[in-house]
């Protein structure tokens, strides 16, 4: 099952596409709560490339990585990949009032399909907030 999660980023599209890629600003946004944090990310950007992203609580207590594989790039626009058995994609369109940022990812049956979509949105959410703070 998909599950679609949005934001619209009030800055250029080029501020959006670069803090959505670049491992420094990753670590910055990329949390859904104060008491997570990443802390390490990379980035391959390019098909085939691989990307990773350290997640931890902030009180140590537990971790993961979410990793994949680029499956497709079109500059600006359109981030598609892998994860494991799941795929994703985010798409950047271009418009009067910003730039909205919709992801798109398959669901996992470990969790409620509402928790899953609230958590991705929180991310997404603080990455608006991040470019935003930028600027």
């Amino acid at each position: 099952m998909k599950i679609t999660v949005e934001t619209t980023v009030a800055a250029p599209i080029h501020d959006v596409w670069r803090a959505y890629t670049t491992p420094e600003d990753i670590i910055q946004w990329n949390a859904a709560s104060d008491d997570w944090h990443t802390t390490a990310a990379t980035v391959d950007l390019r098909v085939g490339g691989a990307f990773s992203s350290r997640m931890e609580a902030k009180n140590g207590s537990m971790g993961f990585d979410f990793a994949g594989t680029y499956t497709e790039i079109v500059p600006q626009s359109l981030i598609a990949y892998a994860f494991g058995d799941r795929t994703g994609q985010v798409e950047f369109t271009d418009g009067p009032d910003g730039v909205r940022v919709r992801v798109t990812f398959d669901g996992e049956d470990q969790y409620p399909v509402e928790q899953q979509r609230q958590g991705w949105q929180a991310i997404l959410d603080r990455f608006a907030r991040h470019v935003e703070a930028m600027r």
